[in-house]
């Protein structure tokens, strides 16, 4: 069959089973690419002689982009079918990731990580919609949402291994090479599987919010890492500058707006709020770590690629095992236990953190891993459903893309603090800064434990 005929395909006898796999497989991709790249990133700084700060953009790049326009994504969905805003998602995914495998310089690499993120975010919110479209029962969709979380959880072990196999064995290049022939098959079982349907929302786009939104996150962002590495009074005033008008434009548009970008209504809201802010802060410690680690155990510990993967496994790993327990817990005692119980565990983790050394073993950092895998495990499935509880039932689609956004927007700025604090593996001062940074993440779980108290439910008699 030729790819113009399956283009033309529309699938008739539809199987519920299949389509579910193949959003599971487009999800993975493209959430794999977010942690992929840490085991990369000394590998692509020695390549393209790229400092710190441009290896923060990296990964950064990608992540602002997916969180700024994730709700656009799935608004675009609703309006014109979410099987084309999958398959627009995936071209430009695929596309973007070639000039990545290409890419003769660190800032053309950047700017296609962007356009990666671009394709992410057109992808996440509608691989969940049409799983929630192929599952109208009500239990046969908890059953498969389940697996689609679940599958999600494995792209953070499943990340830093394949990228430790394919940067040890050839390079940092094949880690973006690979998802070229996995994008084009995942375009082709879409067509093939997943039904035409159109999309049923009407009504303007906030465009103004939209592009206000994406500006102030990108540039609070900028401001971060600028910080961070001394950059000119000049550089920092313009940023600034750019992330309070921004954000201050997306405030203004959403107040106003008929269909706002932003969920103002919602985000009033204590248990929406308080919900939403603990997603935030538990990816930003998560992936702040994540990223010095990287730079920590290759450039100071000297560790392979392979080695510095496998050594993130014990956070990893609870993220996976741990998520249908939160769930059981949540189901029979509310979010707020299971969240809380989450937030202790990672405080005494990032402690643990606090007496790793730039020489011999590692069993402090296996430890703090561990524990602070354990506490993520634990929290992130209960916050998704704090999240869902604390939102009418006739918006859970707009409460979960909330969320999504949330936990990008928390990665982006766990990059760009820890980052900006850390500064270069070369500097003396770097191993200090990790300690520094182990305190205030613990701090950061100890403030998000103070709002699940405050903001969190419990269980409820409906429960």
């Amino acid at each position: 069959m030729s790819f113009s005929n399956l283009t033309e395909h529309k699938p008739t006898d539809v199987h519920p089973g299949r389509v579910l796999a193949v959003m599971c497989a487009g999800m993975f991709l493209v959430l794999l690419d977010v942690t992929i790249v840490n085991v990369a990133l000394p590998d692509i700084g020695r390549g393209l002689r790229a400092d710190v700060a441009m290896l923060q953009w990296v990964v950064d790049g990608y992540v602002v982009a997916i969180a700024g326009l994730l709700l656009a994504g799935g608004t675009l969905g609703d309006r014109i079918g979410h099987r084309r805003v999958l398959i627009a998602g995936f071209a430009v995914f695929g596309i973007a990731s070639l000039v990545c495998a290409v890419a003769p310089g660190v800032g053309v690499l950047i700017a296609a990580r962007v356009v990666q993120g671009v394709g992410g975010a057109l992808l996440l919110p509608s691989t969940m919609a049409v799983i929630v479209d192929m599952f109208p029962d009500r239990g046969a969709q908890a059953r498969a949402l389940g697996t689609w979380a679940a599958i999600s959880s494995l792209a953070l072990p499943m990340g830093p291994l394949l990228g430790g196999v394919l940067v040890g064995w050839l390079g940092w290049r094949p880690v973006f090479w690979i998802n070229v022939p996995l994008t084009v098959l995942t375009i082709a079982a879409t067509l093939w599987t997943t039904p035409d349907r159109r999309g049923t929302r009407r009504g303007r786009l906030d465009i103004v919010g939209l592009i206000g939104f994406v500006a102030g996150l990108g540039g609070l962002v900028f401001t971060v890492i600028s910080v961070g590495h001394r950059a000119g009074w000049a550089v920092l005033t313009v940023a600034a500058v750019v992330t309070v008008v921004g954000l201050a434009t997306a405030l203004r548009s959403a107040a106003r707006s008929e269909h706002p970008i932003l969920p103002l209504d919602l985000l009033r809201r204590k248990d929406f709020l308080s919900s939403n802010a603990v997603a935030l802060i538990m990816n930003l410690v998560v992936n702040g770590m994540l990223f010095i680690s990287a730079l920590y155990l290759q450039d100071v510990l000297r560790y392979s690629p392979l080695a510095a993967g496998l050594s993130v496994l014990p956070m990893a790993i609870p993220l996976v095992v741990l998520a249908p327990v939160s769930g059981r817990i949540t189901a029979r005692r509310g979010p707020r236990t299971a969240i809380a119980l989450g937030c202790v565990l990672a405080v005494v983790g990032c402690l643990a953190l606090t007496r790793i050394h730039a020489t011999g073993g590692i069993g402090w950092l296996l430890g703090g891993f561990a524990l602070l895998g354990c506490g993520a495990g634990l929290a992130t499935t209960s916050a998704v459903a704090a999240v869902v509880r604390a939102t009418p039932a006739d918006r859970a689609g707009l409460a979960t893309g909330t969320s999504n956004t949330s936990r990008q927007i928390g990665t982006a700025s766990g990059v760009a603090i820890f980052g900006a604090i850390a500064g270069s593996p070369a500097s003396t001062h770097f191993l200090g800064a990790i300690h520094l940074l182990a305190i205030l993440a613990a701090l950061a779980w100890a403030g998000a434990l103070a709002l699940t108290w405050y903001g969190v439910a419990g269980k409820s008699h409906t429960d």
